[in-house]
């Protein structure tokens, strides 16, 4: 596809990247503390230790803020549908639009419905209801995710369809459209790596209240619930989730593989590169440091399969931005280790007994909660620039489905717009979640510096009553 400045469809694309980046950034959050909502509920429970009951309405509150504005952030992207992409949806509506329509009737208002009882109804419902509204919020944010993620499963690797009379797309298997095996697998790897930035948001909440000597029984709480889900989430990320998916690209998209790589020769034994450059005018990776045999055993399983090179393939098929698609692949791959290894640590650190102590390390797990966010950008942009140049995988290109009746200039001035708007949005979120959080958790005794004239005896929460040691 035309990529210079004066392509309508350039625009699009970029109109459209910019809206559901932005908006990404909401809904990983609430998909990834949902779970912690329904954790917390049930523990208070089953124990009656009212902290648990604590960090449930305090984390309510953030996974309401963050839901608020992702719905806000969320609507333009439908209307982009009509207005930006309408060929597109002309398409393939008679497939995509089942899904979206559920996320919407289902998954939504599910999630929307429990989410007012779970923040103003606990005394209303009582303890089990209220634990019950936790469990309705989370799955209906996974729910909605699971619809999402079947419609771009479908565009990944479509499944379950039949061309109309009318040539345009429509279901011909409800089941097989539903449980494509693409769906599956990308759901696995979504979710953990959703939990990932719930988990490192926890975390990061936890160490600020641990470094100011603020409620240091939450601020306990959050950094070990925090730092232990982080943990089995990035590494679930990993493997089995990470590792199926690269199986999947290699089977149904090996251009895709290819270029993630910068394999511009296929062979066997092929390497996967630690450091290197795509140079695509010479055909080659420059500077190359490989592990030998690491990509043909992580994409087919044995370490003499044989991986395709971009070179097999014609060049109007190969992915349109080989290099941000290189380095997209590369970064999100970097971060994912790092986040073992931190967060290994953490485990190692807090069974010698030192996580809340360890002020550096505090330090850094508050300061580390941002790269989540940008791997699972990073991640979506692996995926969506590797399907490239297909909307629908081998079936319905991108430059044929925006709308021809949209120009550049219409689509510039929104997308300024949006950018302006999301702006200020931003802005308003940093600033109602920045107040919740120096309010910090209802009931939770605000410190435990020692007061003036205890000659350095600490003050410490017992559930709610205060004691001295």
């Amino acid at each position: 596809m035309n990529s210079n400045l004066s392509d309508p469809a350039l625009w699009s694309r970029l109109q459209f990247g910019f809206t559901i980046t932005y908006h990404y950034l909401f809904p990983q959050l609430t998909m990834g503390l949902a779970w912690f909502l329904v954790y917390w509920k049930w523990r208070a429970l089953r124990t009656g230790d009212e902290k648990y009951n604590q960090a449930a309405r305090f984390w309510a509150k953030i996974f309401g803020l963050n839901f608020a504005v992702g719905v806000v952030t969320g609507i333009p992207m439908e209307f982009q549908f009509g207005t930006n992409w309408a060929d597109f949806s002309r398409y393939s509506g008679g497939v995509i639009g089942q899904t979206l329509a559920m996320e919407g009737m289902f998954a939504f208002f599910l999630e929307s419905a429990f989410i007012g009882a779970l923040i103003w109804g606990e005394k209303r419902l009582g303890p089990r209801n209220h634990f019950l509204a936790a469990v309705g919020v989370a799955l209906g944010s996974w729910l909605s995710g699971f619809f999402i993620l079947v419609t771009n499963a479908f565009m990944q690797h479509p499944a379950g369809y039949q061309v109309q009379s009318d040539g345009s797309l429509g279901i011909a298997s409800a089941s097989a459209f539903l449980l494509n095996p693409w769906a599956w697998v990308q759901l696995l790897h979504n979710q953990m790596a959703a939990l990932v930035t719930g988990s490192f948001v926890v975390t990061a909440i936890g160490a600020f209240y641990m470094l100011r000597k603020l409620h240091p029984t939450q601020a306990r709480l959050y950094l070990r619930a925090g730092t232990l889900t982080a943990l089995i989430a990035s590494i679930l990320v990993a493997f089995p989730s990470g590792d199926q998916q690269a199986k999947m690209v290699g089977r149904y998209q090996p251009v895709t593989l290819a270029g993630m790589e910068g394999k511009f020769n296929g062979g066997r034994d092929a390497g996967v590169a630690l450091i290197g450059q795509p140079n695509v005018a010479t055909h080659r990776l420059d500077n190359p440091i490989e592990v030998p045999g690491a990509l043909s055993f992580l994409a087919y399983g044995t370490f003499q399969s044989f991986v395709h090179g971009l070179d097999e393939y014609p060049t109007q098929d190969w992915p349109d931005n080989l290099e941000l698609l290189y380095y997209s692949f590369h970064i999100m791959i970097t971060l994912g280790t790092i986040f073992i290894v931190l967060m290994s640590y953490a485990a190692f650190q807090r069974w010698r007994g030192r996580l809340e102590t360890n002020t550096w390390f505090l330090w850094v797990l508050m300061l580390a909660f941002p790269f989540p966010y940008i791997a699972n950008t990073l991640g979506w942009m692996t995926s969506e620039l590797g399907r490239q140049p297909w909307l629908i995988y081998g079936l319905f290109r991108t430059r044929d489905g925006y709308s021809k009746v949209v120009s550049g200039g219409d689509t510039v001035f929104t997308l300024i717009g949006f950018v302006g708007l999301y702006f200020v949005l931003g802005l308003l979120f940093l600033f109602l979640a920045g107040r919740e959080i120096d309010h910090g958790p209802e009931g939770d005794l605000v410190t435990d510096r020692p007061e003036e004239g205890t000659r350095g005896a600490a003050q410490l929460p017992v559930n709610g009553k205060e004691s001295f040691a």
